[in-house]
């Protein structure tokens, strides 16, 4: 199956349009703002997982792009853009090749989003450095070196370090705000795509966006 996947360094994602890490001036709007997402695209998603179940190519590319904002802002809420950029095809080649697997198919965006999270968590344990051995630490030297932090203000508007602190907050807080900040996603959509209550998305949103402020006041910000 290839003729899904959107080309090289493209998305089907608003955070094309919005940049990969949230912008001050995010910070300021409503993080739960936003219409209700349409009732019938839970019964739209479902018949779309279980076409591609019956090996529905344009299926499962309808359902792609209906969740890569979402997965997006999972693996960006872990990883750097780019990063979370070349883990996307990654996380949807594993749900197309083990769709089987799903019991049942309205659970398809909370069955996507732990496939995420397991794929970055497997990329980080991967990219680790090696443990330096007595020897080398004997010496003072390391077997394998860390790279380098980045300079978190390195954005001219200052986006890489609120994305670098909204990576420290609570996953549940994180995810949402990732969603909400960086793909552009309402609160209703957040709650559609992931399975999540209206009510947990808000409460996560409400949370996070205090907790961020305050950690970003906290590091010098107005």
């Amino acid at each position: 199956m290839t003729s899904w996947p959107p080309e090289s360094g493209a998305r089907a994602s608003s955070a094309d349009a919005q940049g990969t890490a949230p912008s001050a001036d995010a910070l300021r709007g409503d993080a739960a703002g936003g219409a209700p997402a349409r009732s019938g695209e839970a019964v739209l998603d479902s018949m779309q997982v279980q076409r591609s179940k019956d090996g529905d190519a344009a299926a499962f590319r309808a359902l792609y792009e209906r969740f890569a904002p979402m997965v997006h802002g999972v693996l960006v809420a872990r990883a750097r853009p780019q990063e979370a950029d070349d883990l996307m095809q990654d996380v949807f080649l594993s749900a197309w090749r083990h769709l089987h697997h799903l019991r049942s198919d309205e659970h398809f965006g909370g069955w996507l989003a732990s496939i995420a999270r397991r794929r970055v968590a497997r990329f980080h344990a991967r990219a680790r450095p090696p443990a330096a051995s007595l020897s080398d630490r004997a010496d003072g030297r390391s077997s394998g070196a860390a790279p380098e932090p980045a300079d978190p203000r390195a954005g001219r508007d200052g986006s890489a370090e609120i994305l670098a602190t909204l990576q420290q907050l609570p996953d549940a807080y994180r995810e949402t705000l990732a969603m909400r900040l960086i793909e552009g996603l309402t609160g209703p959509e957040i709650a559609a795509a992931t399975g999540l209550t209206h009510g947990s998305v808000r409460v996560n949103l409400s949370r996070g966006m205090k907790l961020l402020q305050e950690r970003l006041r906290k590091a010098g910000w107005p």
